[in-house]
């Protein structure tokens, strides 16, 4: 059986501000392609469809058409929430989808929800664990008045709940939405405290195949997502995992490789010289080293019409308690500006920057006799 394992799609994402719908609609075709090339047995969505639990239209509009494309082609698709999605609202139509082959687990269900799929060699049986906070499991199984869980914990419980449905010998995969102890983490993720969320791989020893979502670089059971969506994943490779499961259960694991619409890139160097570069269309982090502070930094969309942030890269010593001491009360307030900024750049005023700071002073006493 081929499967082709996605995860963290993050429908109507945006980026320092800059809606990533468009580049979303490009890279979902490429996976469509990939889709008519590879003709995988089911595709699954490990979880974060959405990118916020009440998703603008625009990205609620690109999943129904996405659902719509899956029902044409008929192919079975299996679908669970990540910890951005709204459980209930990813819920609605689930009973409808499963008619049409299009497999939705977005609760903490009495039973974990499982599908049933087969290829010429028999049945793989899959178990879909959606996203859920340690206390869903703990009133809906225990009660309140048992002692909390961790996530581990409560993972554990449910994974452990899903394998008793599934009969010895068959070949099984796990579709979940968790951070595994050991997972290489990105920005663009929403964090927990700590380690509070992490859980040990070991809960899924049971399993052929283990298709997760939640981390964004594409590693060992995490499939990643499909864009860069911070810029600390600039050197990600994206793709999506075609998995290849033999009579025997055995695995083949294949990346196939997206290309974006837009990539993500990070340049640093002298406004000017940054002016005169070529133009690139790609969603660019722009750091500045220059000295001096630059005002017009929109005249960077010349070369970089994309660019999403502007940095500037501080030579400067950090201010502290000890530097600060060396400064006296007592001292003209014009003389205290000269030792800061000695301090701070580690060059002293030019004559011209203080006959300005002078004259700045002089602008706000008259203003306070007025």
């Amino acid at each position: 059986m081929k499967l082709l394992h996605t995860a963290d799609w993050h429908l109507g994402k945006t980026l320092k501000g800059a809606s990533l719908i468009d580049d979303q609609k490009f890279i979902i075709d490429e996976i469509f392609k990939i889709i008519d090339d590879e003709k995988p047995d089911a595709l699954l969505i490990a979880g974060d469809v959405y990118d916020r639990g009440i998703p603008p239209a625009d990205a609620v509009n690109l999943f129904d058409e996405i659902l719509n494309k899956l029902v044409e082609k008929k192919l079975p698709s299996l679908i669970i929430a990540g910890n951005h999605d709204s459980a209930t609202r990813l819920n609605f139509g689930s009973k409808l989808f499963e008619r049409q082959n299009i497999f939705i687990a977005s609760k903490v269900a009495d039973e974990p929800a499982q599908v049933v799929l087969e290829d010429e060699f028999g049945e793989v049986y899959f178990s879909l664990i959606p996203y859920f906070e340690p206390g869903e499991i703990r009133n809906k199984f225990f009660g309140e008045d048992f002692e909390r869980l961790t996530y581990h914990d409560a993972n554990k419980f449910y994974v452990d709940l899903a394998r008793k449905k599934i009969p010895a010998n068959k070949r099984s995969v796990a579709l979940a939405h968790v951070f595994l102890t050991g997972g290489e983490e990105s920005e663009s993720e929403r964090k927990f405290v700590g380690g509070a969320a992490n859980v040990n791989a070991q809960i899924f020893s049971g399993y052929n195949y283990v298709a997760l979502g939640h981390l964004h670089r594409s590693q060992k059971f995490y499939s990643g997502s499909p864009l860069k969506y911070s810029f600390d994943e600039v050197n990600h490779k994206k793709s999506v995992t075609l998995v290849d499961l033999d009579e025997s259960g055995n695995v083949k694991v294949e990346k196939i490789p997206l290309t974006p619409r837009r990539d993500l890139i990070i340049v640093e160097g002298k406004f000017k010289e940054l002016l005169n570069r070529p133009t690139t269309q790609d969603y660019a982090q722009i750091i500045l080293t220059d000295d001096a502070y630059i005002y017009d930094t929109e005249n960077l969309r010349d070369a970089f019409p994309n660019f999403l942030e502007v940095k500037r890269k501080s030579h400067m010593q950090s201010y502290d308690e000890e530097t600060a001491s060396t400064f006296r009360k007592d001292d003209p307030i014009s003389e205290q500006f000269a030792k800061f900024f000695c301090e701070i750049t580690e060059e002293p005023l030019s004559t011209e920057e203080q006959a300005a700071f002078e004259e700045f002073l002089k602008e706000i006493e008259r203003e306070a006799r007025e």
